[in-house]
């Protein structure tokens, strides 16, 4: 039994070992000044494709009299996202010009509401013409979020990949 807490306690404390290196890392590359301009620069695609998505899906609807509900939360959705999306690529072209990341809870939240919404309004797009093709939308999307975390966490994380991107000091002549 003794054997089994030794192992038991050793597993905790490699756990507890990993944890604390992983949050280190992470401060490390939200402080990277490289790290922060590649976000920004991956922001302003998503931001930027979502609009145009939305504004591309919902043409059609804008000339109906009456939509049915899949519609319906389709325009509603990109209603809610396409405003807050244009406001946080606005905001990129400041963060931009700073060469920081805004750490406001208010531009959190925005971007949860805008890229959520802007699912919901691609899903229910879908779901509009097929209910098969909505639930493989929403099933692929988050696979899809799995691959990007996975290779956000792979590379992101990497010391040796950032350190290749960090502005090197020009040689004094």
């Amino acid at each position: 039994m003794n054997e089994d807490e030794s192992f038991l306690a050793e597993q905790a404390h490699l756990t507890e070992t990993d944890a604390e290196r992983i949050r280190q890392e992470v401060e490390d590359a939200a402080s990277d000044p490289a790290a922060q301009v590649e976000w920004i620069r991956q922001s302003n695609l998503i931001y930027g494709g979502l609009a145009a998505a939305g504004l591309v899906v919902v043409q059609p609807f804008l000339t109906e009299t009456s939509l049915d509900p899949s519609a319906l939360v389709c325009v509603i959705a990109f209603a809610v996202s396409i405003p807050l999306l244009a406001a946080l690529l606005v905001l990129n072209r400041q963060e931009e010009f700073r060469h920081r990341a805004s750490k406001s809870p208010l531009v959190g939240v925005a971007k949860a509401v805008a890229q959520g919404s802007a699912f919901v309004g691609i899903t229910a797009a879908f779901w509009h013409i097929s209910m098969v093709a909505g639930i493989v939308f929403v099933a692929v999307g988050f696979f899809a979020v799995g691959v990007h975390s996975s290779g956000y966490v792979r590379l992101e994380y990497d010391s040796k990949f950032r350190s290749r991107f960090r502005p090197r000091k020009e040689p004094e002549a």
